[in-house]
């Protein structure tokens, strides 16, 4: 079994199918790697040096930035890498209309049944 797995030629990161401890070399697809820390399975490992503030690359695309320097062979982790993908705690950015652009109506509140009692019913 590969020791880790690589989806796109543009990664700079691969994910460990298996516990990775240091010293170990490995190849990920012809990429010839030292592991220079302990790397748990289904974590990432940087596959070349990272400066902070670049992008991490996952999947061809970038999954977030590193908050520190990440050195080729370490742990790729939220302790050093940051991303904005499915945090619910920062503010959204809303969307400001333009103006003579008009918003939509408010949702009718019957939902279609010609009342607005909050009761089951059918629809015909």
């Amino acid at each position: 079994m590969k020791p880790a797995l690589i989806i796109s030629e543009r990664d700079n990161v691969a994910t460990a199918l298996e516990a990775l401890e240091p010293g170990r070399a490995i190849d990920v697809d012809h990429r010839n790697l030292i592991v220079r820390e302990h790397i748990p399975p289904g974590h990432k490992v940087a596959l070349t040096d990272i400066n902070a503030g670049d992008a991490v690359i996952k999947y061809g695309s970038a999954i977030g930035l590193a908050t520190a320097a990440i050195a080729k062979g370490t742990h790729v982790h939220t302790h050093n890498l940051s991303s904005s993908r499915g945090r619910g705690d920062l503010e959204q950015p809303r969307a400001t209309p333009q103006p003579g652009v008009r918003l939509a109506e408010p949702a009718d509140p019957s939902n279609g049944f010609g009342r607005t009692e909050p009761v089951g019913g059918v629809h015909e």
